[in-house]
């Protein structure tokens, strides 16, 4: 299986009930990581975009709690776009992927499930040094923390 095909949209549980819906999320059980972290995109300026860069380890699950968005996910051979505009609907990103999140609507919000706290020696910001080091990851075997 190829890095990118396990960037999967995940439906979350749904229920249902005539005082509105209601979705889960526990991570180790519907996502395959334990939450570290939380954060959201919001008031995001037409036209903007977010993300723009890799991780190393971080994993993700993204989703659209209002209105849509876009993103695409990169593993550094070749990349895919998903639009999100669903609450039961998460996007799982795993590590060693570079994701670009583009075309907010009006009013989105992205929340965002983090496997990880906060690291800034997780992150690729130069696209290039990601492809490369993920070349080199896919090739080798490379520990991808000592080739930053």
């Amino acid at each position: 299986m190829q890095i990118l095909d396990q960037c999967q949209l995940i439906d979350l549980p749904k229920h249902h009930d005539p005082r509105g819906n209601l979705s889960v999320i526990e991570g180790g059980v519907h996502i395959p990581f334990d939450i570290k972290r939380v954060y959201y995109l919001y008031d995001v300026p037409g036209g903007s975009a977010r993300a723009g860069h890799g991780h190393i380890e971080l994993q993700q699950l993204f989703i659209a709690m209002s209105g849509s968005f876009d993103i695409t996910v990169d593993d550094g051979y070749s990349r895919k776009k998903i639009q999100l505009n669903r609450s039961y609907h998460g996007l799982y990103v795993p590590g060693m992927m570079w994701r670009e999140v583009d075309n907010f609507s009006s009013g989105a919000v992205c929340l965002v499930l983090a496997s990880t706290l906060y690291d800034p020696n997780d992150y690729y910001h130069d696209y290039d040094e990601f492809v490369a080091a993920a070349h080199r990851h896919r090739e080798g075997g490379t520990n991808l923390r000592d080739t930053k």
